[in-house]
């Protein structure tokens, strides 16, 4: 059900992608080109004694084999992490090096040791089978605790301890003190548990090497043109024009896609050495071995409350497993994301936070959708609504005493952040209205006469997102002969709906249909500049720049019409795609048409017109309400109602907004009642590796959704707008483990970590009333 106000549009995309017509890394195929397979690592920690390929390069069709050794002259850069780390008494993050494929030792199953290349990709895996490696097993640890211990195996020489990294943000001194002085605190210790990424396309790269240019050409799932030439160009270090990077469709990302991952830099050196281009597309089984991990962090939380449950500070600290190597965006995500919005949606005067991001032979850890976010909107909703428990007070009405008010923005944070705008108060309401709050205690009576156990649970969260690490974003509006048009961004969607979105930016501006424009993203040889699609910041910037290109180029138009109407500019009128002025009219369609008739052959349209603009950050927020159904026989978990309401500033179409929402929440409820990449704690070896073992959330396990719109325009952009991309997400986990809990409450369940599987919510039933 959607409370979601004006029309739904639809997805422009979708006839192309669900026909068939997509197309994906898989589909590129150069001529003459190689294939590649990869020999990986079976064992979490161990020294590589000796690698016997001969096995491999006596079969017919095999081209080469590739080792640590096969590199070392080649000078490569470190892969890149992303951000600057001052951390506790000044001390700064101690890097990793993680070599492209792994010399001397291993240190999380699935790394990659050998690379093989041959005439086809039966023959490359065929091959790599037949390639042995002597190791020497060293003892694993595969959690962070373990690896903290004072006996712990050291995966880096040059980090002791396995910690890289201990930072602090706010003001300790004034949190110890307001904590002296509360007269309630409540503290929760909760696991944010580790999840794996599972977009549909599996990672794959084509690649080829043009020696008289130096040009590397690739194709590959990515997150973004100019975030991924700067780090190829970091690791080779060319010039970044020198990578002509493709991908037409991507079947997925949630953060996972945005990295350069150490299998492209083994072909790229490949190709050109062998002079042919190589080709990779990975198993699902390595997808789930070496694809970037997301979450995977444990965490305490405090707050100090006065009598009448206001907030007077709170406390948290997180200790990040980041894996074996630190990935790309995994340390920024730990450090920077989870400390803008501590406080979330609430005036809590004083925070502090402390963050220690800890190695484990597990796969390395990254952003993943709301990429530290999530995380935080977590302990912080579970904290308050245990304090609302300990003390008595309803969990609505807690936050009702704590939101930040709507007429306090742009509101300054104590950990320095500016919130743009906001509405908590009325989200709240209309959340509690949808789902029918008043009206629970009748129905927690009838699911108790039916042997049930009945919950329900708040999560009022907020995100910071559309910030991005380029100085600007723009944007690029061309006009044909046609009367068309053409959106030029570098922004890579992975199923947003951005041939949608942006389209219908310009549309609305210029009075041109929807089904006259036509978005080219992300061309290989753009000369725009703008910031990846991540962090939920694609509408935010090139949306923006999108509509301040189709402004200039609508000031231009008038100037023609004003010609072809024989007015002054100043006597003319547009309205719904048409000009007029002294009772004479021309559209602009027909103008676009008009000037373009004898214009020679590639030169510019007298319209065309670029926009582009520094966009701050916005922050999103909402109010989520989960309504759940426990059979203690069994232990399972029934969502039967969600109410969702969402800020996410000025809605361009509800079509796509829903569908980021709806998909936003799939993934957080997915990891909270089941997914789980779990590692044996003694091995290392990872035992939800394919989806046998890997739970996964169906659609239709998601209960009775109602998708609420409180938009509240940012003052940080021209449209208003507000990244929604993870709100989803970031609102959902909080949402269904409060409700799960409140259920389990009334048998004397008073905690239980995520996943919350049939087993372990029938063992922690059973074990209450044994007690």
């Amino acid at each position: 059900e959607s409370a979601l106000s004006e029309h739904f549009h639809g997805r422009t995309e979708d006839h192309r992608l669900i026909t068939g017509q997509g197309q994906y890394t898989a589909d590129f195929n150069f001529p003459n080109q190689l294939h590649a397979a990869f020999v990986r690592s079976d064992r979490a920690h161990a020294d590589i004694l000796s690698i016997d390929a001969s096995p491999a390069r006596a079969i017919k069709g095999v081209v080469a084999v590739f080792t640590a050794a096969d590199l070392v002259e080649e000078k490569l850069g470190p892969l890149p992490i992303l951000g600057k780390y001052e951390g506790r008494n000044g001390k700064t993050i101690i890097r990793t090096h993680r070599p492209i494929l792994a010399d001397k030792k291993v240190r999380y199953v699935g790394e990659q040791i050998v690379m093989v290349v041959a005439e086809s990709a039966a023959i490359a895996r065929d091959a790599a089978d037949l390639i042995t490696i002597d190791y020497r097993d060293l003892p694993v640890v595969a959690e962070a605790a373990d690896a903290m211990a004072l006996s712990a195996a050291q995966l880096h020489d040059n980090i002791p301890g396995n910690v890289c990294y201990e930072g602090e943000t706010g003001n300790a001194a004034a949190v110890e003190d307001a904590f002296k002085k509360a007269h309630h605190v409540t503290r929760v210790a909760a696991e944010s548990n580790r999840v794996i990424g599972s977009p549909m396309e599996p990672r794959a790269c084509v690649v080829s090497f043009d020696p008289a240019s130096g040009n590397y050409r690739l194709a590959m799932p990515k997150q973004g043109l100019l975030n991924m030439r700067s780090q190829l160009a970091g690791i080779f270090n060319i010039p970044a024009e020198k990578f002509i990077i493709e991908a037409h469709d991507v079947g997925g990302s949630f953060g996972v896609r945005s990295a350069a991952y150490p299998e492209y830099i083994a072909m790229m050196v490949a190709t050109k050495r062998l002079g042919r281009p190589i080709k990779w597309v990975a198993t699902r089984s390595e997808c789930f071995l070496t694809d970037s991990h997301g979450r995977a962090m444990s965490i305490i939380g405090e707050l100090a409350l006065d009598k009448n449950g206001v907030f007077l500070a709170s406390r948290f600290q997180f200790i990040a497993n980041l894996g074996a190597y630190q990935s790309l965006t995994g340390s920024f995500l730990a450090t920077n994301n989870t400390a803008v919005c501590a406080v979330g949606v609430y005036k809590t005067p004083a925070h502090y936070g402390r963050v220690t991001l800890v190695l484990t032979n597990t796969t390395p850890v990254a952003a993943y959708r709301g990429a530290g976010r999530p995380d935080v909107a977590f302990i912080n909703e579970r904290v308050v609504d245990q304090a609302a428990f300990e003390m008595g007070i309803d969990p609505a009405e807690i936050r009702r005493r704590n939101f930040i008010p709507k007429e306090a923005f742009p509101y300054k944070t104590p950990n320095a952040a500016t919130y743009d705008s906001g509405d908590y108060l009325t989200g709240l309401a209309m959340a509690l209205k949808q789902i029918d709050w008043p009206e629970f205690p009748k129905r927690r009576v009838m699911s108790k006469q039916q042997g049930r156990l009945r919950g329900i649970g708040l999560s009022c969260f907020i995100e910071g997102t559309g910030a991005g690490a380029y100085p600007k974003d723009q944007a690029e509006v061309r006009f044909e002969r046609d009367g068309s048009v053409t959106v030029f961004t570098v922004t890579q969607t992975q199923g947003q709906g951005h041939e949608t979105a942006f389209p219908m930016i310009v549309g609305e501006v210029l009075g041109i249909p929807i089904e006259k424009i036509r978005l080219k993203a992300s061309l290989p040889d753009t000369k725009l500049i703008g910031n990846h699609t991540g962090g939920s910041r694609s509408t935010v910037g090139a949306g923006s720049a999108c509509l301040l290109a189709a402004r200039r180029a609508l000031d231009l138009a008038k100037r023609y019409a004003s010609e072809e109407l024989g007015a002054e500019m100043i006597e003319i009128q547009f309205d719904h795609g048409v000009f007029a002025a002294k009772g004479k009219s021309i559209s602009m369609e027909s103008l676009i048409a008009r000037l373009g008739e004898e214009l020679p052959e590639g030169e510019y349209h007298p319209l065309d017109a670029w926009g582009e603009g520094v966009f701050g950050a916005t922050f999103p927020n909402g109010q989520h309400i989960a309504e759940v159904e426990i059979d203690p026989e069994t232990g399972v978990i029934d969502l039967v109602s969600y109410s969702a309401v969402d800020d996410c500033g000025k809605v361009i179409d509800h079509t796509l907004l829903e569908g980021q929402l709806v998909g936003g929440m799939a993934q957080g409820i997915g990891q909270a009642m089941g997914e789980h990449g779990v590692y044996d704690r003694e091995t290392g070896q990872l035992l939800a590796g394919s989806y046998m073992d890997y739970w996964m959330p169906r659609a239709g396990w998601l209960g009775d959704l109602h998708v609420g719109d409180n938009g509240v325009p940012s003052p940080n952009n021209p449209l208003g707008v507000k990244g929604a991309g993870e709100s989803g997400t970031t609102g959902s986990i909080a949402a269904f483990v409060n409700a799960s809990l409140d259920a389990l409450r009334t048998v004397g369940v008073t905690q239980i970590e995520m996943p919350l599987t049939p087993a372990k919510v029938w063992n922690a039933i059973r074990t209450a009333r044994a007690n």
